[in-house]
């Protein structure tokens, strides 16, 4: 069972990483590889709103995806956008990113080589994953405006959607542990953590959620 308290501290956690931007028209959007299929289906979204012409998908396979996503996070992302309608030319594919660096630095390469002027990119995430992608983009891309967006659902939607409360809880926790410590890594721009997120997510992880925390505060950028 996982307590009031704890499930109070997720929401704060939850709501620090959403960017809270308002979608707008971007040259190009860019789907972040995930276990999570909302990722394709909030880029459909917004390709049907006319906000993007071009959808870049882009990841691997990793440990949490490697036997729902055989094929690659990106290729089933592709497959399910076409299934949903949207057109094979508006789609690329980047299949070989491993972790949030790679995503940016590969679909930013794949872009240049076939010619997409990239002045503005919808970064399309798991909702937690908003603020890490941002301030990751920031870094590795400068001089292009980001506008973040996820699938539009809250904290206990999501939880009732992946049914399994720790494992989200985990990814809450490991990802704020990310934006603390990849800035001064080079790995991200830097994003200053309110007093009241950081006590949440210090609760969280004496509380034994800690799964997907680096040991030590170092280790590999993912």
């Amino acid at each position: 069972m996982i307590s009031s308290q704890t499930r109070s501290d997720a929401q704060v956690l939850w709501d620090h990483h959403l960017m809270h931007h308002d979608p707008r028209p971007c040259s190009v959007a860019v789907g972040l590889g995930s276990h999570d299929l909302g990722v394709a289906d909030a880029a459909v979204s917004l390709y049907r709103r006319g906000m993007t012409p071009l959808i870049v998908f882009t990841g691997a396979t990793s440990r949490t995806t490697r036997a729902r996503m055989p094929r690659g996070e990106a290729v089933h992302y592709q497959e399910r956008a076409l299934g949903l309608g949207v057109p094979g030319s508006a789609v690329l594919v980047e299949p070989r990113a491993r972790n949030t660096g790679e995503n940016i630095r590969f679909s930013r390469a794949l872009l240049e080589e076939a010619g997409v002027d990239a002045s503005s990119v919808l970064l399309i995430s798991k909702p937690y994953e908003e603020r890490r992608a941002h301030a990751t983009a920031r870094k590795l891309w400068p001089g292009v405006e980001f506008v973040s967006a996820s699938d539009p659902i809250t904290f206990e939607e999501y939880l009732a959607s992946i049914q399994d409360d720790r494992l989200v809880i985990d990814m809450l926790v490991g990802t704020l542990q990310r934006l603390l410590i990849y800035p001064a890594q080079g790995f991200m721009a830097a994003d200053p953590v309110p007093g009241e997120v950081a006590a949440a997510y210090e609760r969280l992880s004496r509380a034994g959620f800690t799964s997907r925390l680096i040991a030590d505060g170092a280790g590999a950028h993912r």
